[in-house]
């Protein structure tokens, strides 16, 4: 349960750095689908985001034990901390921190991410 706890909350916390990156100008989002409720509005963009974790928390709780929900948890798990590190990345662009030339570049902010993780 635990788990599925965290990758709903780490869902939620995506879900709301986005609208605000977006919204002051600082990033767009990369999701076309998800883009398009966010041009909609706010409260779509958050409520279909808020559907998808909870259904994923779901069938997480329900078939979590199951070696290959396991396997699935682990790697979205990763996926969502990867994007909580390009979050902290934009943040420190937008307040300044690191040039934002960074994420221009060819390879740019995945290039430096990949130089940090591993």
């Amino acid at each position: 349960m635990a788990p599925a706890l965290l990758l709903f909350m780490l869902n939620l916390l995506d879900a709301l750095l986005t609208i605000f990156w977006v919204r002051n100008g600082v990033a767009t989002e990369g999701n076309q689908l998800m883009a398009g409720f966010l041009d909609i509005g706010n409260g779509p963009f958050l409520v279909i985001k808020i559907l998808i974790g909870a259904i994923a928390a779901g069938v997480l709780i329900r078939w979590g034990s199951r070696p290959m929900a396991r396997y699935g948890v682990t790697v979205a798990l990763a996926v969502y901390l990867g994007l909580m590190v390009v979050h902290i990345f934009t943040g420190l662009a937008a307040f300044g921190y690191i040039s934002a030339i960074l994420f221009k570049a060819p390879g740019g902010a995945r290039s430096l991410i990949a130089i940090i993780l591993f």
